[in-house]
């Protein structure tokens, strides 16, 4: 049996405790690999990877805001911050939806990162390398976003620069929180081709109730992905004080200002939110093609701070 100078069994205990919580082991005495627990069970990662792909948004973000480089991202619509892996520098793999497998291969990857969108093509890219999906659980969606970061965290190295953003993110939202309580009921709509759904808590978008602490202006709206389709008449009869939008046409790059055309009419001009002016267009790219990135989360939450503390 090895013998290890005290010093350093107690270092490595101490690694082995903090990464209980977390869902990520190492698997070996000196911690070169780690398993990592995720949405599809577990994988063996090495530790601090090299060659990494980022095929889900909220992840790449993430990484991003952690100082954490990557070699291959999905052709995408990126946010002004994220602007970078749109350049010639990183390799494109395919789409948020679709691997391009041959190119996944030529990188030869050490980590494969996928969620949300590319999900579904976990299997079949965990053959190539090792891959972990960090898609989110609606059911505790900032709960799960903490998990992620921390997990990639601890496998990137990064434990100091994900509790630093993360305790700023908590302070953040028990402040919104404390405001949200006071501001009135909200209902979160998104709008694409001419039609709207609505978004309440335990859906997709439901930490704006869950987490943000927006009280919702009717309860019991599906959970279901693409929400449950409203329309004009039924927002004057919720009769929200705040109606928060995201517009999927801008956020897909398919027109600008699509939102306000569909909701400028007599019935929605009847709302509370209407006519006290708190109709709130969130980012749309942060919320429909981001979501959980440590960078859109609190964009999130201080554009929704901003907007309560007007009025």
């Amino acid at each position: 049996m090895m013998n290890f100078p005290a010093r350093r069994t107690h270092a490595l205990a101490a690694i082995i405790a903090g990464s209980l919580s977390l869902g990520v082991l190492p698997t070996g005495v000196l911690a070169q690999d780690l398993e990592v627990q995720h949405t599809k069970g577990e994988t063996t990662v090495p530790a601090n990877p090299k060659t990494v792909i980022a095929f889900d948004m909220a992840s790449l973000d993430t990484l991003n805001a952690l100082g954490v480089e990557v070699s291959g991202v999905p052709t995408a619509r990126f946010p002004e911050y994220l602007a970078k892996y749109g350049s010639d520098k990183y390799e494109k793999v395919g789409t948020l939806f679709e691997p391009d497998y041959e190119a996944v291969n030529a990188l030869k990857p050490d980590l494969i990162i996928v969620g949300g969108r590319s999900s579904a093509k976990f299997d079949a890219l965990a053959k190539i390398a090792p891959a972990i999906d960090m898609t989110v659980d609606t059911k505790d969606y900032v709960g799960s976003v903490k998990k992620n970061v921390q997990i990639l965290a601890q496998i990137f190295g990064k434990q100091p620069e994900a509790a630093s953003q993360l305790t700023k993110l908590d302070q953040s939202m028990d402040a919104l929180r404390e405001e949200a309580a006071k501001a009135g009921k909200g209902l979160l709509v998104l709008t694409t081709g001419g039609k709207m759904s609505a978004y309440g808590s335990g859906s997709r978008f439901g930490y704006l109730h869950d987490a943000f602490g927006i009280v919702p202006a009717v309860e019991d709206l599906a959970t279901t992905n693409h929400g449950q389709a409203v329309n004009a008449e039924f927002i004057l009869k919720t009769n929200p004080d705040w109606l928060f939008v995201i517009d999927r046409d801008v956020a897909t790059g398919r027109s600008e200002g699509a939102a306000k055309k569909v909701l400028d009419n007599d019935l929605v001009a009847q709302t509370t939110a209407w006519k006290n002016n708190q109709v709130v267009y969130l980012d749309p790219v942060n919320w429909y093609l981001i979501g959980g990135g440590l960078t859109a989360m609190q964009a999130s939450v201080d554009q929704i701070a901003k907007a309560i503390a007007k009025k």
